[in-house]
């Protein structure tokens, strides 16, 4: 897979990377204050999995 090729689960807009990509770091500080869920993709973590592209329970 290339490194510009992204697998994605549901809409996009929302989820933690996209939002990085924006530099709305003030919004990804308020989705990642009790992390539940880690992303498959790339690792980030988020409350909500409605956040990530490929969420996994963290426990």
């Amino acid at each position: 897979m290339s490194q510009n090729q992204h697998l994605c689960k549901g809409e996009h807009s929302g989820h933690i990377c996209m939002l990085a990509s924006q530099d709305k770091f003030e919004e990804i500080k308020e989705l990642t204050k009790k992390p539940r869920f880690l992303c498959f993709n790339c690792g980030r973590v988020a409350d909500s999995d409605k956040n990530l592209c490929n969420p996994m329970p963290l426990e």
